[in-house]
C-alpha cells in the first residue's frame, strides 16, 4: 500500500500586516489598558473607579456575602445592585456612606430578593481612567522601549510573525487534510465505538468544567445521548484516520517521542497554562502524557509533510489579523 506524503504542492498565502493593521491593534491596546490616575481633591464622579469598604444589612441584620473591603467597583458599570453605584456619585475620599437599595425581585438568594437593604460604605481610593496618548511615555510602559517608533515596528514585527505562523499552521492542516484523505484506512466498528466512548467521556469532562453534565446538556439542547453519538461519529472515524497516518508515517520514517520532546511539551503546556512546571509534572497522569506523546507525535508528522511539501508562496495585503 503506498500512499503519498513527501512532495505534495501547497500554497502559503501570506497576509502582510498593513498600517491599519496596527492602528486597529494600537486602538485595542488603549482600550484595555487605560491610564490610571488617583485622585485627591475631588469628589467620585461616573467613570471612576473607587477603592471601597461596604457592609450590607437587611432588617438590621448583617447578611452573609453582602460585606467586603478593598472592593475595586467602577461606577456606572451596572457591577452592582440599581441604584448602589449612583449613590457613590459626589462623595469624598474617607467619607462614610449609607448606600440605600432595593433587592431585584429575582434575586438569586431568595431570602433577600425584593426586599429593601442598608449598605454603610467608607471610600478609600478613587481612581480615574484616561486614554494613553500613543508618545513615547506609552511605549515605555508597555513596550519596553525607549520611543514611540520603536515600539510601533516592535508591535508591527510581532503581529507579523503571529500572522506569518497563522498561514503555516493553516497550511500545514490542509496539508495533513490532504494525506489523510488519499490514505486507504477504514476503521473496524469496533475502534469506531472505543473512540466514540472516549470523545463522549472527553465531552463530559468539558461540560464539567462548565459545571454541566450530559443529561443535562441534553435536556436543555433536545437531543439524547445517541443523537450526540451519532454527531460525532464522523468526526471520530476522521480522527482515527488521522491517528492511523501518522502511526504510519512514523513508522516509516523512524520518527519517536523521547524524553527531551516531551519535557519540551511539558514546558510549553506549563507557559500557556501559568503554572510551575513542578506542579504540571505532579499532576500529569499516564493519560495525560499519553495524550501529550501524541500531540508531540502529530506535530513531528505534520512538520515533515510541511517541510517536504513544494510550497508556492502568495502574498495577500487584504488582511485584518486577529492578534488578540
Amino acid at each position: 500500500m503506498s500512499f503519498v506524503y513527501r512532495g505534495l504542492e501547497g500554497t502559503l498565502e501570506r497576509h502582510i500586516v498593513t498600517e491599519h493593521d496596527l492602528e486597529h491593534e494600537l486602538e485595542h491596546i488603549l482600550a484595555e489598558n487605560p491610564k490610571i490616575e488617583h485622585v485627591t481633591g475631588r469628589p467620585a464622579q461616573l467613570g471612576d473607579e473607587v477603592i471601597l469598604d461596604y457592609a450590607g444589612f437587611c432588617d438590621g441584620e448583617q447578611f452573609q456575602g453582602g460585606t467586603a473591603e478593598n472592593q475595586s467597583l467602577t461606577l456606572g458599570s451596572g457591577r452592582f445592585i440599581p441604584g448602589f453605584e449612583e449613590q457613590l456619585v459626589g462623595k469624598e475620599i474617607g467619607e462614610e456612606v449609607s448606600v440605600m437599595v432595593t433587592f431585584p425581585e429575582q434575586y438569586h438568594a431568595e431570602n433577600l430578593a425584593g426586599k429593601p437593604a442598608e449598605f454603610k460604605c467608607k471610600i478609600h481610593e478613587i481612581h480615574a481612567h484616561s486614554k494613553y496618548e500613543l508618545n513615547d511615555e506609552f511605549a515605555k510602559e508597555f513596550g519596553q522601549v525607549e520611543t514611540m517608533e520603536e515600539f510601533r515596528k516592535k508591535l508591527l514585527d510581532s503581529m507579523q510573525a503571529f500572522a506569518d505562523e497563522q498561514a503555516e499552521m493553516e497550511l500545514q492542516d490542509r496539508l495533513f487534510e490532504e494525506v489523510v484523505s488519499s490514505f486507504e484506512f477504514v476503521p473496524s466498528e469496533e475502534e469506531i465505538e472505543h473512540e466514540l466512548d472516549e470523545q463522549m467521556e472527553r465531552l463530559s469532562e468539558d461540560m464539567a468544567q462548565h459545571g454541566l453534565n450530559l443529561d443535562m446538556y441534553c435536556q436543555f439542547s433536545g437531543t439524547t445521548k445517541e443523537q450526540i453519538r451519532e454527531e460525532i461519529r464522523e468526526k471520530a472515524t476522521a480522527s482515527l484516520r488521522g491517528q492511523a497516518v501518522v502511526s504510519k508515517i512514523a513508522e516509516l520514517e523512524n520518527l519517536s517521542v523521547d524524553e527531551n520532546d516531551m519535557e519540551k511539551a511539558l514546558m510549553m503546556l506549563a507557559m500557556q497554562n501559568g503554572m510551575p512546571l513542578e506542579f504540571l509534572k505532579e499532576h500529569c497522569d499516564d493519560e495525560i502524557k499519553k495524550e501529550i506523546s501524541r500531540s508531540v507525535l502529530i506535530g513531528k508528522v505534520m512538520r515533515l509533510i510541511y517541510e517536504s511539501a513544494v510550497i508556492e508562496i502568495k502574498v495577500c495585503e487584504h488582511h485584518h489579523c486577529h492578534c488578540h
